[in-house]
Order: C-alpha cells, then structure tokens, then sequence
C-alpha cells in the first residue's frame, strides 16, 4: 500500500511538471511573463483557501489570483507558505495577483492597505498590484496609481494593473499618471466578449485577462448546445471548450476550482484545438447581457 501511494504521488509530481511545461507565458509590456492559466480564489472561505491554494501548486498552477476584497489573503498565504512558495527558490516559480479594496484607494491609504496585505500574503513582494474598481462616481485612481509606483519603486510590487476598467477609465488614468496598465482584468466569457474593452486594450499593449471565464458556469449551456457539440467531437467537457477558446483568443484566464480534479481539467487545455468554425459559433455567442456587475455604478469592499 505504501508503496502504491508512494508511486501515485510520483505520478502526480510528474503530471505537474509535464503541466507547467506547456501552459505558455504571456509577455507583459514591461517585459514581465504571466502564465497564461491561474487560480482564481473568488467565493473561497478564507478557512478552506489554504488548502485550495496547496492543491493548485501540487496540480501545476504557479499563477494565484486573489484580492483584499475576498478576505482571503491570510488563507493564500498560509497555502503559499506551507507549499514552500511564499519565500525561497520557489518564489520566483510563482506569480502572485492581488487587489487593493475600492475604500481603500488614494495614495496614503493605499500604502497602509498593501503593507497590511502583504503580511497576510506572507510574502515580501507581489507580482502584479490591481485597483480592483475604477469607481469613477469617486475617482482615486491617478493617486492610487502613484502609491503603486512607490510600491514598484521599492521593489514591493512588479507589475502594475487593474480590474474593470472600460476604454474611458484607461484613458483617464493615462491622463493623468501617463502610463497605461500592464494588464486589463475583466468580465469576459463568450456570452459577454467586451469587444470594444479588448480592443482598446490590444491597440494600447494592455494584456487582457478574464474573471469568470465560464460566466460563473452559464456559458457551458449557452447557444442551445453549440458548447457541448464542440466537447463530443473533442472528447473534451464543455468547460474545457470555452477555456481553449480563450486561450487561443491570447487571453489570460483565472478560473476558480476548489476541487483537485477539477482545477486539473483546467489546465489540461494543451492537446486539442478548435477550428475555424468552431471559434466562430463560439463568437456568435455574445450577447448584451453581463453576468457580473457594472464598472460605471459598482464600487467593491
């Protein structure tokens, strides 16, 4: 028995490594190179994330994302530090996301609100800092912006980004810091594509990264079965459809999984790829219709 557990173990170290080496890099405009698939810990009880966390880096994952807004840093960090990556050689494995609190925005605040986070992280640096809202009904993100590149400045933060900013919000920001993101986080599944967002974006060499890249699970049924039809004839499930379809789309993507086997078939997106027309009747599913919230009118812890 032991010696069955021992080999499984080995199996699973094995399909780990085998996993890192072909989910590919996406290379920021700083120079900087993101995996293209993380973990996102959304909805995740700060009691259970740790484990999460630890499951994610045994199946592959050496991309995190979280926020201070989850509340559950100090549960990523207690993962990070118990799997060996919230310090040492295999810190520099990882990249690691995080978000400032919408409250929390402005230069003094801000500033306080990462030295906090990052000692839940455990960690002394974060690869990639966030303003998680553009709230522009209460603008702060020019003097955020500025906190941040203090941050980076002292080596704290590396790469500078945000969350649910539309073309307006980007170019208010650019006005006022002269500097555009490295990365766009977004809402983006294809039932909700924000092709005028992705645009800009591209036009500007912003790196496009999805939340709920499944539409929180209701884009698995979207088009009356387009979505399965594409997974029979690629002996796929419909999850890992619409996760290829982003990837070859060059989109980041962080979807969320507490379970083992699932958070592997996240990452086993490598050996099919759809055709021409099957990206097409993926594309055919945009609709007027998000699953989340409104960047003009929502502002987030």
């Amino acid at each position: 028995m032991a010696s069955s557990g021992r080999r499984q173990a080995q199996a699973e170290r094995i399909g780990a490594q085998n996993l890192m080496r072909t989910i590919p890099n996406i290379e920021l405009s700083n120079g900087s190179a993101i995996p293209q698939v993380g973990l996102g810990v959304l909805r995740v009880a700060n009691d259970q994330t740790a484990s999460v966390v630890r499951s994610a880096l045994e199946v592959g994952y050496r991309h995190i994302d979280t926020a201070a807004g989850y509340d559950n840093e100090a549960g990523v960090g207690q993962g990070l530090a118990q799997a060996g990556y919230a310090s040492g050689p295999k810190r520099s494995e990882l990249w690691l996301t995080t978000k400032l609190k919408d409250s929390e925005q402005g230069y003094d605040s801000a500033l306080a609100a990462f030295d906090r986070q990052l000692g839940l992280l455990q960690t002394d640096y974060v690869d990639m800092y966030m303003i998680h809202w553009p709230t522009p009904f209460n603008w702060r993100s020019g003097q955020t912006w500025k906190a941040f590149d203090r941050l980076r400045s002292e080596g704290r933060v590396a790469s500078l980004g945000v969350c649910n900013f539309l073309p307006e919000h980007l170019e208010r920001l650019y006005a006022e810091t002269g500097e555009y993101p490295v990365i766009n986080q977004i809402e983006l599944h294809p039932t909700w594509q924000q092709r005028e967002t992705v645009s800009y974006c591209k036009e500007h060499g912003i790196a496009v990264e999805a939340y709920s890249p499944l539409a929180r699970g209701a884009d698995l049924e979207a088009g009356g079965g387009v979505i399965e039809a594409i997974a029979q004839q690629h002996r796929v499930s419909p999850a890992q459809v619409i996760l290829r379809w982003h990837i070859e789309n060059g989109t980041i993507i962080i979807p969320k999984s507490v379970h083992h086997n699932r958070q592997q078939d996240n990452l086993n997106l490598f050996d099919f790829s759809l055709s021409e027309s099957e990206h097409a009747s993926i594309d055919a599913l945009d609709s007027p219709k998000r699953a989340g919230h409104d960047p003009l009118t929502f502002t987030y812890a």
